[in-house]
């Protein structure tokens, strides 16, 4: 059963994908800031982290950077809701880390069939 490790500092979307995940088979867990995402993926070494890019103090894309220099087999997935994030994503990719990148909101089904198949599901 696969680990993951939500990260999102709106307590609500955090839990709301952990109870999802862990009803359809996942072991899923959350932590609400970029800091507890670092350190519990140290820690506990999910599978995959599925963390905001907005958060407070440290961004999802730091958090996610830190992430996979410990754990480089972890996938990690980015998600967020905000225009204007390429900027971090340009940050990311040159210091050679390239990340999935999922849109808010996020629709159920869709996540499932992403963590699947590896891929987005287009919408129709």
């Amino acid at each position: 059963m696969p680990r993951i490790l939500i990260a999102d500092d709106e307590k609500v979307i955090a839990d709301s994908l952990v109870r999802i995940l862990n009803d359809n088979g996942y072991e899923a867990s959350a932590v609400y800031s970029g800091e507890e995402a670092v350190e519990t993926a140290v820690r506990t070494k999910p599978d995959i982290v599925l963390t905001d890019v907005v958060m407070g103090l440290m961004s999802g894309v730091v958090a996610a950077m830190m992430i996979r220099r410990s754990l480089p087999e972890c996938r990690v997935i980015l998600i967020s809701g905000q225009a204007g994030i390429e900027p971090l994503l340009q940050v990311a990719e040159s210091k050679g880390h390239a990340f999935e990148l999922l849109p808010k909101p996020i629709e159920p089904e869709r996540l499932l069939q992403y963590l699947k198949d590896g891929k987005p599901v287009v919408s129709d």
